[in-house]
């Protein structure tokens, strides 16, 4: 699990003084980032191979509500990975007080600049591969 540590800002908030509902996936992109950033596999370098990971599917559940100021855990794990796609599970917590704010789900699919589904070359499939398997996943499918 790979844990990015964020406040809410002001700007992130409704005018119920709650954080808009919208935050939470790009909360989700920071701890997807750094996951693969801890793996050795960089955005940017990716982007100059011509390798996307655009989202196929993502979900959220709300639980409680985050307010300006709060400071915030992104807990992320890796769920599923073959050379064609990833599967990313996300937990926000509260960290005064431990209260799970939300949960959700994305699925990212490997593709080429064009869109089309693409095998991931093994000098980043195996970055990924291992830390994916030391946390206790074991091998993932190919």
């Amino acid at each position: 699990m790979v844990t990015v540590r964020d406040r809410v800002r002001f700007v992130e908030t409704d005018m119920m003084g709650v954080v808009h509902h919208a935050n939470y996936f790009r909360w989700f992109e920071m701890g997807r980032v750094e996951y693969l950033r801890q793996a050795g596999v960089y955005l940017l370098d990716l982007m100059a191979a011509g390798i996307l990971f655009p989202i196929t599917d993502v979900s959220c559940s709300y639980r409680a509500s985050a307010r300006f100021d709060d400071c915030l855990a992104i807990e992320t794990t890796m769920e599923e990975l073959s050379k064609v796609k990833m599967v990313f599970s996300y937990r926000v917590v509260r960290e005064a007080d431990g209260v799970l704010l939300a949960t959700g789900r994305t699925r990212n699919a490997f593709t080429d600049e064009a869109g089309k589904i693409i095998r991931l070359p093994a000098a980043h499939y195996d970055r990924l591969e291992a830390m994916f398997a030391a946390e206790g996943k074991g091998l993932s499918a190919t």
